[in-house]
């Protein structure tokens, strides 16, 4: 089986025949996919199938294209995905176990796949359709090693009517092939290279179960504030030639990675994995692929071709062009109003609590959340820290910028208090939840507390600011407030094609296109330089860019501009 992955989820569906065609002639015959339940029901009870999300579209794209599926449905993913998929309502009112035979855990999975799986089904190679194999859980050897667990989803799947081929994919090493493996399903491996003793630790385990490397991870992904990771085709084609020569099925992971739209890239946590060091992902899923972000044939996509082709049934069809790209372009920010001045317009709801209520408690699970409480004075200069801090936050002091606090930096700064109190507000925002080990699950905002020395503030109240729907934005307010702001750019386009926007000289936010969220950026961190602007999300004529940028000085910087590109940087 030669197999490529490409998240539905992370290519809108108009672009979707490009893509699946271009794996189609890169040689695969079939293409993985996950499925992120956050995505798919985002509050407890509301499905959603439609767009990003329609599942069903995608493999009847897929077969379309003449290509068989691979179904991941979890209900973990990882995927570098924000919570490994998990919905963030899971733990809102409290930290229950997850991925385990815990009850509250369990009684939601069965719930979501009681809708989800029936969806599925009806595509099921033995009813027609193209799916051939299906997943259980994910990795499951690197988190837990339950393995009731295990056989709850294996059988739920079955008696939900799954009568294709199930498997559990992991990493080749003893402690997570025994963790992750369930009786009656066969095991596959996830690696990047050294095929041969990969798939001698998986004979070890399952001397009967047929060789199929299901990651073979011939990229990486993005981290914001780290050098961009990449791998010579060269290499990774001399690793995927290995893998074939063993006589192995291969999933390449990723065929196409594509975008983490919105606020759904996730993080992972370097060093102790108990207490390890935040690192978020970027918006970019590009994990330099053979098909990059935008579905343009690479030098990798090239090198594979050749490689697949001595082993596919038949020769493949020619490659498909990509998406034109619109001219360069610089766009004068039109209109500012400071996000504190749009609080009325874009509160979801608000809390009155002793203390910080989390973005869980408060029934978000992105966006921001603006906590403001009163210190009484008169007090002299002593530190106001910050305990729990989910992610990174803006400290103002009776309207005035103070500093920016983030989880494993700075997390707090000296405050003076005059004999009236005075006021503080910290703009709080969630950067992705980690997707990958035991800190799964974790929630987002102030989780531990605001102290002023060592007093804990009481008395907040808490604006919760989804930023789910921006078209509520009152432009044209006169400025009343400090902090963070919304710029808007207006793009002239003769007809719709694909583009890049950069932020040079800005500092972190995020981006919007007539109203969709094309993700973070963090010009001042890196390595990720322009936000990816698929065409379909264009219309001829004027069109809006919103630029919520959080690093906003106090004094408006003039000329500021949004660049048009048609490449991310570097050329590949």
């Amino acid at each position: 089986m030669l197999s490529g992955a490409m998240h539905y989820f992370r290519t809108l569906p108009p672009q979707w025949p490009q893509r699946l065609a271009a794996l189609r002639a890169m040689g695969l015959d079939t293409v993985e996919t996950y499925v992120p339940w956050n995505l798919h029901e985002p509050r407890p009870g509301e499905y959603v199938f439609t767009g990003l999300t329609d599942v069903e579209g995608f493999l009847r794209a897929a077969a379309d294209a003449g290509l068989r599926a691979i179904v991941r449905p979890g209900p973990y993913i990882c995927a570098e995905w924000d919570n490994g998929g998990l919905p963030a309502w899971l733990r809102a009112d409290g930290e229950i176990p997850l991925r385990c035979m815990d009850r509250r855990y369990l009684d939601a999975v069965d719930r979501w796949f009681d809708v989800l799986i029936p969806r599925l089904v009806p595509h099921l190679a033995t009813r027609g359709g193209n799916v051939i194999m299906m997943q259980v859980e994910n990795e499951y050897g690197s988190y837990g090693s339950d393995r009731a667990y295990l056989a709850h989803l294996r059988d739920g799947l079955r008696a939900r009517g799954v009568d294709v081929p199930l498997f559990t994919s992991d990493g080749g090493t003893d402690l997570m092939l025994t963790g992750g493996n369930v009786p009656g399903v066969p095991a596959t491996a996830n690696f990047g290279s050294g095929a041969a003793g990969e798939f001698a630790a998986l004979r070890r385990h399952r001397p009967d179960d047929p060789l199929f490397c299901m990651e073979f991870w011939c990229g990486w992904f993005g981290q914001w504030g780290r050098p961009a990771v990449t791998r010579p085709a060269a290499d990774a084609a001399a690793a995927l030639a290995e893998v074939l020569a063993a006589g192995a099925s291969v999933n390449v992971y990723m065929a196409h990675g594509g975008t983490s739209f919105g606020f759904h890239a996730g993080a992972n946590a370097d060093g102790d994995l108990h207490d390890g060091v935040y690192r978020p992902q970027t918006t970019s899923y590009d994990y330099d692929a053979p098909l990059d972000e935008r579905g343009a044939p690479t030098a990798k996509y090239r090198a594979f071709r050749e490689i697949l082709s001595r082993h596919a049934a038949a020769p493949p069809p020619e490659p498909p062009p990509p998406a034109p790209t619109l001219p360069p372009a610089s766009l004068p920010v039109a209109d500012t109003v400071r996000l504190l001045d749009c609080l009325p317009e874009l509160t979801a709801r608000t809390a009155e609590t002793a203390v910080p209520p989390t973005f869980e408690e408060l029934g978000q699970a992105y966006g921001l959340a603006v906590y403001r409480a009163t210190l009484p004075g008169p007090r002299p200069e002593l530190p106001l820290s910050v305990r729990g801090l989910r992610d990174r936050a803006h400290l103002l002091v009776d309207g005035e910028p103070r500093a920016v606090l983030e989880r494993d930096g700075r997390t707090g700064a000296p405050v003076a208090v005059p004999g009236g109190g005075a006021e503080v507000t910290l703009v709080v925002e969630a950067m992705g939840r980690i997707n990958y080990g035991p800190l799964l699950g974790e929630r987002k905002g102030i989780t531990g507390g605001v102290l002023h020395e060592r007093q804990y503030v009481h008395g907040w109240r808490t604006a919760s600011v989804p930023l789910d729907d921006i078209a509520r934005v009152p432009w044209g307010r006169a400025r009343r407030s400090a902090g963070p702001a919304f710029h808007r750019a207006w793009l002239e386009v003769a007809a719709p094609a694909d583009a890049f926007v950069a932020l040079p000289g800005w500092g972190k936010g995020y981006v919007w296109v007539n109203g969709f969220c094309l993700g973070r950026y963090w010009e001042a961190a890196g390595p990720q330089r322009a936000l990816y602007l698929p065409w379909p999300l264009l219309a001829p004529g004027r069109n809006e860019i919103v630029v919520l940028e959080l690093d906003e000085p106090a004094d408006p910087v003039p000329d500021r501009r949004v660049e048009i590109r048609d490449r991310p940087g570097e050329a590949r």
